[in-house]
């Protein structure tokens, strides 16, 4: 494939813009605090033109809350799936893979975690639902995972350090003002280690 092809493939379609632009509002302005022509105007179009792509705002929110999660579940299914395949793999580096790509959406889309904590009661019920849902499953894709590397540590007990690490990581939110980030190599690689440590400590406790 050419460079140019390349570049079509990859550019991102209206509807993606409207989602990124609409997730960036949202997380610093909160869902009420803003309009469809707001929206609209950051992508180029007018507000009543987002009603050819979505019915309305909370369409919006909907796609971004239960898309994401999603997206995750399966880039964790599949990253199993190809060590799987491989026949080489361990699971101290498949672990590896998923703290590497869980950090890649921590870090790149931030205005996701934001709006999930803060939007997600805003989803109708059966997308309310099917997010928790869709979030369970991606637990215990890590849970498995952890507990191939750590066999001695008890299921309760990964899944709290799942769910901590995930705290862990999804804290990014917190590390700069919106748009912005110390060093995304440095923080990245401070993320991995931090994530492994909890991983490590849990899996070497042993009760008194």
């Amino acid at each position: 494939m050419s460079t140019h092809a390349a570049a079509r493939v990859a550019a991102p379609t209206r509807r993606e813009q409207i989602l990124k632009e609409a997730a960036r509002l949202f997380a610093e302005r909160g869902f009420h605090g803003v309009g469809v022509d707001e929206i609209g105007a950051a992508v180029g179009i007018s507000g009543p033109g987002l009603y050819r792509h979505f019915p309305g705002k909370d369409a919006m929110l909907a796609e971004l809350l239960v898309g994401i999660s999603e997206r995750l579940l399966a880039g964790g299914e599949l990253r199993v799936s190809e060590d799987a395949a491989s026949g080489d793999g361990s699971p101290e580096a498949l672990l590896d893979a998923l703290i590497e790509g869980h950090i890649d959406f921590a870090l790149d889309d931030r205005p996701l975690i934001t709006l999930h904590d803060r939007e997600l009661d805003r989803l109708r019920d059966t997308d309310r639902k099917r997010v928790r849902r869709l979030q369970r499953e991606y637990v215990e894709v890590w849970v498995t995972v952890v507990r191939d590397l750590y066999p001695a540590l008890p299921e309760h007990e990964a899944r709290a350090t799942v769910h901590a690490v995930f705290g862990l990581l999804n804290s990014t939110p917190h590390l700069g003002r919106p748009g912005a980030l110390p060093d995304r190599t440095d923080t990245a690689a401070l993320l991995h280690r931090l994530a492994r440590g909890a991983f490590a400590a849990a899996g070497e406790h042993r009760p008194a």
